[in-house]
């Protein structure tokens, strides 16, 4: 078993019969979300709400029934993987390119659950390119407001032509300089008008479950 794998089904423990689940995006949560299709096969009662399109396939691939805000008031739980994530349990996220609908589904989570191998821990967020979400009209005048706050944003590709997310929208993803502070960024980059969404997930984060140079699981939290 790979240490995404571990880390993944981990996270199953934590959902509960009855609950509503957010169904992450990503290699990791890939297993949750596998292990959790096994266990509704054998009786668990959940409904998922999905992160991506691609989530909201697999999910009904494995049998799980899905959800949506009309119908729902809360989530009880929201498992995903990161990019990144330092020792505040700040996240970079959105290299799958759905950090937009993953905040919207965090942020209305009881519990936000990251499941992440030990490559995601670092001391400093950065060395992965955080992805900011952008409209197409007037992406060219955001990307100079980006960079007049200090990042260095580049076009995300799919082959010769811009990725296109989920909404329809572009992502820039942008090298961050080493003297900046998360919260102030996150917040800086929201104000350009033309920004949807940014990668950073400042105080969202409720409990980590990843692996120690020894591969026992630990679970870190605020």
């Amino acid at each position: 078993m790979n240490d995404k794998q571990i880390v993944g089904e981990k996270a199953v423990e934590y959902v509960k019969d009855g609950m509503i689940v957010g169904l992450g995006t990503g290699s990791t949560v890939f297993y949750t979300i596998k292990k959790l299709g096994q266990l509704v096969k054998d009786g668990l009662n959940i409904k998922g709400i999905a992160t991506s399109v691609q989530t909201e396939k697999f999910a009904k691939e494995v049998g799980i029934q899905l959800t949506s805000f009309s119908e729902i008031e809360q989530i009880d739980i929201a498992i995903d993987g990161a990019d990144e994530i330092n020792p505040d349990l700040e996240l970079i996220k959105g290299g799958g390119g759905a950090l937009l609908r993953e905040k919207i589904i965090a942020k209305a989570a009881k519990t936000f659950l990251v499941v992440a191998d030990p490559n995601k821990m670092v001391e400093k967020l950065g060395k992965f390119r955080l992805p900011v979400e952008v409209i197409p009209f007037g992406m060219e005048m955001t990307m100079k407001q980006i960079r007049a706050i200090g990042l260095c944003p580049e076009i995300r590709l799919n082959g010769t032509t811009p990725f296109i997310t989920d909404n329809g929208n572009y992502i820039f993803d942008c090298n961050i300089p080493n003297n900046v502070q998360s919260e102030i960024i996150e917040r800086e980059l929201n104000l350009i008008p033309g920004v949807v969404e940014n990668g950073l997930f400042v105080g969202m984060t409720d409990l980590v479950i990843t692996l120690d140079k020894d591969k026992n699981v630990i679970l870190l939290s605020k």
